[in-house]
């Protein structure tokens, strides 16, 4: 047993070089090529997500934009249909107004024809009635008259 434990200890004597060996290749593995190769990494990873993330940033944005421009676009088309209602309504309301004075002159213009024309009516039967007194009397002084006397 303790020739085992003699060489165990001539084992483990011998391995320390190997251990210092092999701790000083992990030092010099992870100065040299770990932690770079990691922080490239990294610094890949957060430029690619950083992509990512500027991108889907951007793309909100241009939704909010769309979405925004759509929105001024149905409120401009709005504001020009309630114009032309507008426009449309009150040419309807001129033409209805125009109408109606024309129908006003025309009225008042048949009422001045309808006045002159009784005027002339009367004017007429006023003549007519002179004319037919007149007649009347010169047929009474021809009828009265002795049928002697020429006339």
């Amino acid at each position: 047993m303790e020739e085992t434990l003699r060489q165990l200890g001539e084992l483990l004597l011998g391995a320390i070089p190997t251990v210092i060996l092999l701790a000083l290749l992990y030092l010099l593995y992870t100065t040299i090529v770990h932690k770079p190769l990691r922080r490239v990494l990294e610094e890949r990873r957060s430029k690619t997500e950083g992509a990512i993330e500027k991108a889907r940033a951007d793309i909100a944005a241009a939704e909010a934009r769309t979405s925004e421009y759509e929105q001024r676009l149905r409120e401009a088309r709005a504001t020009l249909f309630r114009a032309q209602e507008a426009r449309r309504k009150a040419a309807l309301e001129a033409r209805t107004a125009a109408l109606s004075e024309a129908r006003g002159k025309a009225q008042a213009q048949v009422q001045a024809a309808k006045a002159d024309i009784a005027k002339d009516r009367e004017a007429a039967q006023v003549g007519l009635q002179k004319e037919a007194q007149g007649l009347a009397a010169e047929i009474m002084r021809r009828v009265l008259a002795p049928a002697g006397a020429g006339g």
